[in-house]
């Protein structure tokens, strides 16, 4: 169980297979679960490294606000304590709030791949984002929180939705985590963005509640090299059209046999 400290904050992260690295930066309040259909394609042809985001899981969760600067911050000491030179990197809400902002700041982000991201936390309703939020210990209120999260109705998929709450009540943020993760997302502000140079294949789900799905279509427009597609789903797109997602990813990596 690799961990690092970066000012003064414990951070909890992990790796599973070989190869080039794909870094995996989670939305607000949610845990590394949150990844769990891509890692397991990814994980063996490349290695997958996931991590609790400051306020998540088995990290640290010092008092907020926090801010997008000191998450990529974060995200940097985690890359460097495992011996990574360059990552695919991966975000998706204020996780590709961080991605882009660490393609900003520092030089290991090889590529990008963002899912339900704006380039500024004006772009998040907030009263949403807040729906998504439930207590760890209250089983009913993790299921009712899903509803605003995915596009379709949760309940239609109660396999699924109770191994979701399974994990979400074993790795999620608390109320004071999320809320510290949720004022980085809104107070976010990208621009410009023409220094970042970074491939970046955008991602949004034509039914995200969080971030509409204009708000990736311009953030592509902006990033120089950015790329936009739209995919079934909610804000967790990524989770909902999984297959159809993780196949897109694939197919935008570097073949690992090469």
């Amino acid at each position: 169980m690799p961990v690092v400290t970066n000012g003064g904050v414990d951070l909890y992260y992990e790796t599973t297979g070989s190869g080039e690295t794909v870094a995996f930066v989670n939305p607000v309040g949610y845990g590394a679960w949150v990844w769990g259909w891509q890692h397991g394609a990814l994980a063996g042809p490349y290695e997958a490294l996931v991590w609790d985001l400051r306020g998540t899981g088995r990290s640290d969760a010092p008092a907020g606000p926090y801010d997008v600067v000191t998450l990529a911050g974060d995200l940097e000491a985690v890359l460097a304590d495992s011996g990574v030179a360059d990552a695919h990197v991966v975000g998706a809400g204020l996780g590709g709030m961080v991605a882009v902002e660490y393609a900003r700041r520092y030089g290991r982000a090889e590529t990008l791949t963002l899912f339900g991201t704006a380039a500024n936390g004006d772009a998040v309703d907030r009263d949403v984002l807040d729906s998504l939020y439930a207590p760890r210990d209250d089983r009913e209120a993790l299921r009712a929180s899903l509803a605003n999260a995915f596009a379709a109705d949760p309940s239609a998929y109660p396999d699924v939705v109770e191994r979701i709450v399974g994990w979400r009540a074993e790795e999620d943020a608390d109320r004071a985590g999320f809320e510290a993760q949720a004022a980085a997302m809104t107070g976010y502000d990208a621009d410009p963005l023409y220094e970042v140079t970074t491939p970046a294949r955008v991602f949004h789900g034509e039914d995200d509640a969080v971030v509409p799905v204009a708000a990736g279509r311009e953030l592509a427009a902006v990033l120089p090299r950015g790329e936009f597609t739209a995919v079934d789903g909610g804000h967790l797109a990524f989770v909902e059209a999984s297959a159809a997602v993780t196949d897109a990813m694939l197919g935008s990596l570097p073949d690992p046999d090469e």
